[in-house]
């Protein structure tokens, strides 16, 4: 299906699972979206008939699975990203319409196949696969994949969908044009596993060994809907208006932002050009090699000669760290091999290891106090005693995969589950440390760093986008290696100040101090973070770590990637598209899908009066958190600026509700109820949502 933009498909497929059949949409119809999370946004507005629903695995629920115009391309880190929107579910106290993301391969095999997106809508009668070569479409019985991990799944489709009777080699397809067409590439396939078959809201989406989409309880979604894996393989192109522009631009961010790799600046600010692999298990693997997403510049994740952890990075690795090293009597080495297996184990199980930090951390304090065990308030047959070794986190995985044990408790979420319990004061006093929707902090506490808290709590989930976390990190590896910081806290305000025109006037946007973070230049900085994340982040696809890179030390003059007019992230989108759009021009197309999800949020019942941190924000002084300190630049009542530990505070409610109602004002919505209203929708070309949130009573008042 041939489009005059370029970078698309050209189809949309939507897999009806309750008849076993499908449709395909052009498109041309959505092509305004962009892709991603806007896309997303869209199709399941007009695909889901009830958008009232609260929990992501009510079968009126839609999964929208998104790829952009990049995705398959060159693009420097954002051809391999994909997206997933739905409803979610594992939230509190409601489960709010979600994103979340993987990486890999998947998004590329869609393009090359055609789709821009998939749409999942309905329930199987049974458990089903579904095998997308180019434009035929085939769903088959699951029933003997049921019950299989990511990686049993993976391998039994690679099996059944091997046709060289001498191994994988080279594979015969129908094309396109049902002429015949050959491949050696395997199929990007991404599954769920026991844990999502189960329906526990840990239940991930995984793909490849390590590609994971965590957050949002998509797995027990799909799980719900009895969707075992979507295969697909393409074998087709993505075609670019400018392919030397595209080109141009790679060689150039390459040229300007990449490390040396051979003498690598261990102290640089910025993650464009980071070196480093992203692995926190605190051991020395010798044997590795790089494993990057398609198109990426740079690979944050590795491959290892041990056969296990295998793409794991971040958080896969950071989980188990700490109990690994308490078990193994400081041993870094011996911890992090068992970190490592259970990271892998983590993502072979599909399990999201992203609520364990801090719960875990909270069990084992129950568990000494007496108040977890056989028999307990929190009934558990698992050895405590353990805690930190492999076999027990082997066990407390499969508890949560399998809703047995201390995962029957915690199956639809950890702050649901210490509240049926009996223990709601130690969530509400902090000592479970879930600040917002019923889901953990990042590590990034808000009472610290500001902007990501407010996001977060603005939004639907983690926000889980670094811009601004780029100068934490910097100083922080520069206060821990003892250099003085590579850029001075004035400069650095101003370089990244300038990246946020119009939202911003100047540097003060950057002044972490108690008296500035509910200004409106903060107020302003977190809408354009807002608005940058839901279109050139999650929409255009660009990675979510990598970009945007606002302040970068590998640069002239420090100055990030981001906007460059030269290598920023409109260029590759205008080389790829022709669309001609300017940096803002994304901006303002991520305000619009950020208002058409404020009128879902609305419709699934939210009001302003239940967007609030966990009470513990507002009650108690930050102490203590993952990271020995939260430096952030500051400025003085005479205009100094400094780096200053910003960790203990906490966050003024009345201060906070003030910021909301500015921040609501500023983007549209009625202050009293942060509902869209009619003359904001209409401006933004969303006029379709009016009727349906007036039927509900669900418009917001005009100013």
């Amino acid at each position: 299906m041939e489009m005059k933009n370029r970078g698309y498909g050209g189809g949309i497929l939507h897999l009806r699972l309750s008849s076993l059949d499908y449709e395909v949409i052009p498109t041309e119809r959505y092509a305004r979206w962009g892709g991603g999370n806007g896309l997303g946004t869209a199709l399941f507005w007009d695909y889901c008939e009830d958008k009232t629903i609260r929990d992501g695995r009510d079968p009126k629920n839609v999964v929208v699975i998104a790829t952009s115009p990049l995705c398959g391309t060159m693009a420097p880190s954002a051809g391999g990203r994909c997206e997933i929107v739905g409803v979610s579910c594992g939230q509190y106290p409601v489960s709010w319409f979600s994103r979340s993301n993987i990486g890999g391969r998947l998004s590329s095999n869609m393009k090359y196949a055609g789709w821009d997106a998939i749409v999942v809508s309905g329930k199987a009668p049974h458990p089903v696969w579904v095998e997308i070569e180019n434009n035929h479409i085939r769903y088959h019985d699951a029933g003997r994949l049921w019950g299989k991990d990511a990686r049993e799944t993976q391998l039994t489709l690679f099996g059944m969908l091997d046709r060289n009777s001498e191994g994988w080699g080279w594979q015969p397809l129908p094309g396109k044009k049902d002429e015949m067409t050959y491949t050696t590439q395997r199929p990007a396939i991404v599954c769920i596993t026991p844990s999502g078959e189960n329906q526990s809201i840990h239940a991930t989406l995984v793909h490849d060994a390590g590609n994971v989409s965590g957050q949002g309880g998509y797995g027990a979604v799909l799980g719900s809907k009895n969707l075992k894996a979507i295969s697909v393989m393409g074998t087709g192109s993505v075609k670019a208006t400018d392919p030397a522009a595209l080109v141009r631009a790679r060689f150039r961010v390459k040229e300007r932002y990449a490390p040396d790799v051979h003498n690598p600046d261990l102290q640089h600010w910025g993650f464009l050009g980071n070196p480093l692999a992203i692995n926190f298990s605190g051991g020395v693997f010798h044997s590795t090699r790089r494993k990057a997403c398609a198109g990426c510049i740079m690979g944050c994740r590795l491959n290892f000669d041990t056969g296990y952890g295998n793409e794991s990075k971040c958080q896969a690795t950071a989980w188990y760290a700490h109990f690994a090293l308490q078990y193994t009597k400081g041993d870094q080495q011996k911890a992090a091999e068992i970190a490592m297996r259970a990271g892998d184990y983590c993502n072979v199980m599909g399990i999201n290891t992203y609520s364990f930090s801090t719960s875990l951390l909270w069990m084992e304090k129950m568990w000494h106090k007496g108040l977890l065990g056989p028999g307990k308030k929190i009934h558990s047959e698992l050895d405590f005693s353990q805690l930190g070794s492999w076999e027990f986190a082997k066990a407390f995985v499969d508890a949560f995969a399998s809703r047995r044990d201390i995962g029957k408790l915690f199956g639809d979420g950890i702050v649901q589950g210490a509240i049926k319990a009996g223990f709601e004061k130690e969530w509400r006093e902090g000592e479970l440390d879930h600040p917002y929707w019923g889901i953990p902090a990042h590590g990034y506490d808000p009472r610290a760093e500001v902007e990501w808290g407010y996001a977060t709590i603005l939004t639907d989930r983690d926000i889980n986008s670094h811009e601004f976390n780029a100068l934490y990190w910097g100083l922080t590896f520069n206060v821990l290696q003892g250099v003085p910081p590579l850029v001075d806290p004035e400069e650095a305000a101003t370089i990244i100040a300038k990246k946020l025109q119009p939202y911003v006037s100047g540097p003060e946007c950057m002044d972490y101090s108690d008296k500035n973070i509910y200004s409106d230049a903060v107020m302003n900085l977190t809408r354009w973070y807002i608005h940058n994340n839901r279109f050139w982040k999650n929409s255009a696809l660009f990675c979510d770590l990598r970009w945007g890179d606002l302040i970068d030390t590998n640069a002239p003059d420090n100055i990030g990637a981001t906007g460059d007019p030269e290598v920023g992230e409109q260029v590759y989108w205008n080389a790829v598209t022709g669309d001609g759009i300017g940096f803002v021009d994304g901006l303002k197309k991520g305000h619009r899908t950020f208002v058409l999800q404020n009128a879902i949020w609305a419709l699934q019942g939210r009001h302003r009066d239940m967007v609030h941190f966990a009470d513990y924000i507002y009650e108690k002084d930050l102490e203590h958190t993952h990271f020995p300190f939260f430096m952030w630049s500051t400025r003085d009542e005479n205009g100094i600026w400094r780096y200053e530990d910003v960790m203990h505070r906490r966050l003024d409610r009345e201060k906070f509700e003030d910021f909301k109602t500015r921040f609501y004002r500023a983007e549209g919505l009625d202050p009293e109820t942060g509902w869209p209203t009619a003359k904001t929708l209409r401006e933004l070309g969303l006029e379709f949502a009016v009727s349906e949130l007036k039927r509900h009573k669900k418009l917001g008042r005009e100013a």
